[in-house]
């Protein structure tokens, strides 16, 4: 195994996760609307997203299929859309929860769970590029095609989940009817500006 590869791989996919972005957010405001049990189904959801997108890299370095710049940028694009209508959702719902209270059954927007998170995931423009256009140059970590697949899996898979588990275990510390609703505030703001920043980029990308 090329150990060196294998921890710049490593350390690329730790920084990429623990740098704030769409699935972050989502993974902190259901944390703070929902609790920590629906926000660790939802980072299940984020993973299986990532295994899809995996599959997704493999068939390409299997078929040395080259990738459309534009096609890259369309899903990117439309990723964003859907980021941008959970921001959306997630601003609403925050300013429409009395300040002093919990809401007594969490808002659809702040319900997370397995298949908002796997819609995120898949959606993510970061995540679809990485897996894209960067994560077939870490396939030579082995002289086997399949062992290095399931070795950069495995790894996404451990590092994606702990890093995730460590925001949820922080929010759910400091979790408060006023700092669930302010946590809330601040990922539909962050969740909107990623959007925007996204769909100005891509659409640049398109126009070029």
């Amino acid at each position: 195994m090329n150990t060196a590869l294998t921890a710049t791989y490593a350390l690329t996919v730790l920084l990429l996760i623990a740098t704030p972005g769409p699935v972050v957010a989502l993974i902190v405001n259901t944390a703070a609307a929902s609790g920590s049990r629906k926000a660790l189904f939802t980072a299940v959801g984020t993973n299986w997203a990532s295994l899809v997108l995996i599959g997704a890299a493999a068939w390409i370095i299997m078929t040395s299929a080259a990738i459309d710049k534009a096609w890259l940028s369309g899903m990117s694009l439309l990723g964003c859309l859907f980021i941008g209508y959970i921001a959306l959702g997630t601003l609403r719902e925050a300013l429409q929860t009395p300040a002093q209270s919990a809401p007594a059954e969490p808002p659809p927007a702040a319900r997370g769970g397995l298949l908002q998170g796997f819609m995120v995931g898949i959606s993510n423009p970061k995540d679809i590029i990485f897996f894209i256009a960067f994560f077939p140059q870490f396939i030579q970590i082995t002289e086997s095609f399949g062992k290095s697949m399931a070795v950069l899996s495995a790894l996404w898979i451990a590092i994606d989940f702990a890093v995730l588990s460590l925001y949820i275990f922080a929010i759910g510390k400091i979790a408060s009817p006023r700092s669930s609703r302010l946590i809330s505030l601040a990922s539909g703001v962050a969740l909107l500006l990623i959007a925007a920043v996204g769909l100005a980029y891509n659409l640049k990308e398109l126009a070029a």
